[in-house]
């Protein structure tokens, strides 16, 4: 999850494939077809069924909702054609770093013949706001476990590891119940489905730290070791899990898996913008009349995604204050951005953030904006593994300073100072989670730099009334 998920190969590959397009012109179908208006995605093209929990989520409620349909017949099809529809649909990993899964489907190949091949889900969704893979997990459990047999068929791998969230209790048992009907089903284990194809499920309990998200820091907490992230190369599509390839990929992209294979790569890429092809769980919350977790189209424009699954923002959309789009670690927009903003990979990086993990906090006018970036930053640096002395130091410097600014007492020239600060960490590390640190800090600066000085200069004049009035600015004002 960008999160540590966003690593900086992957992020460098998707961004030299993409081609930048204004959001204005990828609205539009042809330049002589009327606007394409995205949104309001159809009950019958949702893929997740049971997102709210009104079925039974085990073996029984999933068959009536078509899962585990023909499943033997897409296995029997071959790694080739799965990977194939998969290139077809245009997926691109819901995970944080948006690269396109059909491709990194195929990197390990059929090299390396009698080693193991394993495939990871990261399940750990640590990113403050995220809040969807655990409704995939509580309530529709099997999409889950038959994507992962069929992502597993297109590796060859020969098991599945879920790395779950040690904190999602309820979201484990769920896991682990269905995975123990798909085993006595006889849809998994020793000839898959009838297949012939041999595949086991296992679920690994993660110890709670956010750093796991990052793909190899969660190989070495399944290893048995402290979640740090590895230096690559080696990748681990060659040198992964127990020195095996490996494929880490998250939850909802492989859970969408065996929709997208029933029903036609082609149907998956019928939806949303070019190049931002499908539907997309959206994590809802903050200052919204009805915070919730919703599937829609990609590029559904941002301001209709509030209002119409979540009845708007608190106050009215003149209320709004700013909006961080896709998770903690993506920078903020401001209303005015927020007006127009497609919700998408290409249309949030042109605005200069991202759509991560689609985790939309939305804040009102009553927010402390400096006040709520600075408590991410203290997050961030609790999470630091401390391994790169950018992440490890900046993060610090970043969490010390914010809290400065919160107070008031920190100088102007401390706001040039962060922001190099952010550069220095921003691409320095082994991994992701530097950048996450300091983008929220960078979008703050970035559209909030005259509401910090107007605190640092409101704090300077309320410090030179007490010094007037004869207090020192340390000195705790008794009332009478």
């Amino acid at each position: 999850m960008l999160s540590p998920a966003l690593t900086k190969a992957a992020k460098r590959l998707s961004l030299q494939a993409a081609r930048i397009v204004p959001a204005t012109t990828r609205a539009y179908a042809t330049e002589d077809a009327a606007p394409r208006q995205y949104g309001g995605l159809k009950d019958q093209d949702r893929i997740f069924t049971n997102l709210y929990g009104q079925h039974d989520f085990g073996l029984k409620g999933a068959l009536k909702r078509g899962d585990w349909y023909k499943t033997k017949e897409l296995v029997l099809k071959g790694e080739d054609w799965i990977i194939s529809e998969m290139k077809t649909s245009g997926m691109r990993g819901r995970g944080g770093a948006g690269f396109p899964s059909g491709l990194k489907w195929s990197f390990m190949g059929k090299s390396s013949p009698g080693r193991p091949r394993y495939l990871v889900i990261n399940a750990d969704e640590g990113e403050p706001g995220t809040c969807k893979d655990r409704e995939i997990m509580r309530r529709d459990p099997h999409k889950l476990i038959e994507g992962c047999l069929l992502a597993g068929r297109a590796m060859l791998a020969n098991a599945a590891y879920i790395y779950i969230r040690g904190e999602f209790y309820n979201e484990a048992s769920n896991l682990q119940q269905a995975i123990d009907e798909a085993y006595k089903a006889g849809l998994i284990g020793k000839n898959a489905c009838g297949s012939g194809y041999d595949f086991d499920v296992y679920v690994h309990r993660g110890a709670g730290a956010y750093i796991c998200g990052e793909e190899t820091a969660l190989i070495e907490s399944l290893e048995g070791k402290q979640g740090k992230p590895r230096l690559k190369p080696p990748f681990p599509a060659d040198t992964g899990l127990f020195g095996c390839p490996t494929t880490v990929t998250n939850v909802e992209t492989v859970a969408a898996a065996p929709t997208i294979l029933r029903r036609g790569g082609s149907w998956f890429a019928g939806f949303g913008a070019p190049r931002n092809s499908g539907t997309k769980l959206f994590a809802i919350s903050g200052h919204v009349n009805k915070p919730c977790t919703v599937e829609e189209e990609m590029s559904i424009p941002l301001r209709e995604l509030i209002e119409r699954h979540c009845g708007g923002v608190r106050g009215g959309w003149d209320n709004l204050l700013a909006i961080i789009p896709g998770g903690s670690s993506v920078p903020l927009l401001p209303k005015h951005i927020c007006d127009t903003v497609l919700m998408d990979f290409d249309s949030l990086r042109d605005a200069q953030s991202g759509l991560g993990t689609a985790a939309v906090i939305v804040m009102d006018k009553s927010t402390d904006v400096v006040q709520a970036i600075a408590r991410l930053a203290s997050f961030y640096r609790h999470e630091s593994c401390g391994q790169c002395t950018p992440c490890r130091e900046g993060s610090r410097w970043l969490d010390l300073m914010m809290a400065r600014f919160v107070r008031g007492d920190a100088t102007r020239a401390e706001i040039d100072q962060i922001l190099e600060i952010t550069k220095e960490m921003e691409g320095h590390t082994i991994c992701a989670l530097a950048d996450a640190a300091a983008w929220p800090v960078q979008g703050l600066m970035r559209h909030f730099r005259p509401e910090v000085e107007k605190r640092l200069k409101d704090a300077k004049v309320g410090e030179q009334i007490h010094s007037d009035a004869g207090y020192r600015p340390d000195q705790t004002i008794a009332t009478a």
